[in-house]
Parts: structure tokens; sequence; C-alpha cells
């Protein structure tokens, strides 16, 4: 008999979602992911055709436009219907393109939290997560401010991402860690152990770059279907976040699960 794999995995033990998702940096302007997407309603047309196809986890962040997939995200989707789970990230800034800041400063992220708020144009953002770790600040901080605004009702979970093993057992002395997000692919495998850890944990793991289709992993694309059907398999807590700005590209990228 063929080992069931789970289609959901229960977020923060709050919320089963799909596990697999859509990953929004794409819908941002070209080059540089800087700046908004050339054509706003078909971006907001495909968001709701991946919501349509089954998408329940829409990945973003505050460095991707910055801003303007979250609002994009906002103007497509709000008011979010219960199935939806929406995450963003904060702690890293884009003042022009293929320029990154990293400040994940307390005061930087509570204001990049209210920002996300506005422009998700929502009352709480179901998941906020680290989007790197500042070397000039503790992690430790970082967090606190995250768990300060969740206690004010801001965010509900909060997540990690581009961390090490060492960092996430550092958060976790500050509060609950419902994600991990680092990159992680089939070509890409240096992060197994991560992988093994936070399912042992329950904490759900978000790879990006799903497809290993960037410079730094030269030969290493894979046919979409293929390697997002590989990451579904290699663990029940991944969730995978392809992006794409193509109707056609997004079919096919929800139809992995045939395969798996």
């Amino acid at each position: 008999m063929k080992e069931s794999i789970p289609k959901t995995f229960r977020l923060g033990g709050e919320k089963d979602v799909n596990r697999l998702g859509f990953g929004a940096m794409r819908l941002t302007g070209q080059p540089g992911n800087y700046g908004p997407y050339a054509d706003m309603e078909a971006g907001k047309a495909l968001l709701r055709r991946a919501v349509e196809g089954g998408v329940q986890f829409i990945d973003s962040a505050f460095a991707y436009g910055p801003e303007w997939a979250d609002r994009i995200i906002g103007e497509a989707l709000s008011p979010f219907g219960p199935d939806l789970l929406v995450a963003t990230k904060g702690g890293v800034g884009k003042p022009k393109p293929g320029q990154i800041e990293v400040d994940a400063s307390p005061a930087t992220l509570l204001k990049q939290i209210d920002l996300a708020l506005t422009n998700l144009r929502t009352e709480r953002v179901d998941l906020f997560q680290l989007h790197r770790v500042d070397p000039n600040v503790p992690i430790e901080e970082s967090v606190g401010a995250l768990d300060t605004a969740r206690k004010a009702g801001k965010i509900r979970l909060i997540g990690l991402s581009n961390v090490t093993r060492e960092q996430l057992d550092r958060a976790l002395t500050v509060t609950s860690i419902a994600s991990v997000q680092n990159r992680y692919n089939q070509a890409e495998s240096d992060d197994d152990a991560m992988v093994d850890y936070t399912c042992e944990k329950g904490i759900a793991y978000l790879p990006w770059g799903p497809l290993g289709a960037q410079p730094m992993a030269p030969g290493a694309a894979l046919p979409a279907r293929e390697a997002i059907a590989w990451l579904l398999r290699r663990s029940s807590n991944i969730i995978a976040i392809p992006g794409t700005t193509s109707p056609g590209h997004l079919d096919e990228n929800l139809s992995a699960w045939d395969l798996v």
C-alpha cells in the first residue's frame, strides 16, 4: 500500500492549509522586483485564479516592491476568506533595484507590521516572518518585537526566514515559531537537516527558490511540476510556494499534486 501524503499542514497548530501555495514576489516591477507590477489588473486576476484553484497560502514581503506585492494582494483578495492565509515578511528594505538593506530593529519591524496591515487591507496579518536576521540586532530582540505585535492582535503567527538551526532555537526561547523559510530545492538540499528538524517540531518549512531557477544554481532548474512534486513528497511540513506571472504556468504548478 502506498503511503498517504498529506495535502494540508496545520500551520502554527491552528490552521490547515493546502501544502501547495503561491509566492507573490514576481507580482512587482521588473527588473529587480522593484515598483508596481506592470499590469496590476492582470496580477489581481492571477491571484484570484490561484485561490479559485485551491491555493490557501500566499507568501509576500515588505521588500517585494517594496510594499507593492502586499498592495496587489490586498486589492485583489481583501477581505480574505476563512480558508486563505496570507503571509508577509519584514526586516528588509529595498531602496532601489538590486539593493537590499537589512534592518530588523524593533522600531522598524513594528512600523512595517503597521504598513502590512494597511497594504493588505486587513486587521491582522496571518503570518509575519522575520525576513533576515540583522547582524546588528540580536534575534531575540527582533522576535520579541514580533511577539509584542502578536500580543497586541496585529499578527497571528510568527515565522523566520533565512535562519540557521541555532537562530531558530534562540527564537524559540522567546515565543512559538510557526514557520521557517529558507532556500531549498531538489538540486540545493544543504538545508536537509533543517527540514527534518522543523518537521519534528511541527513547524512549517517554506522553501524559497523551489525550482532552483536562480544564477546561484546554474543548470539546476527542473521542470516545474516535477520540482514541486518532489518538495511535497520530501516532507509533510513543506508548503511549496512557487511564483509565476503566467496563468498557464500557474495551472501547471497547481497540477503538481497529480504527480504526487
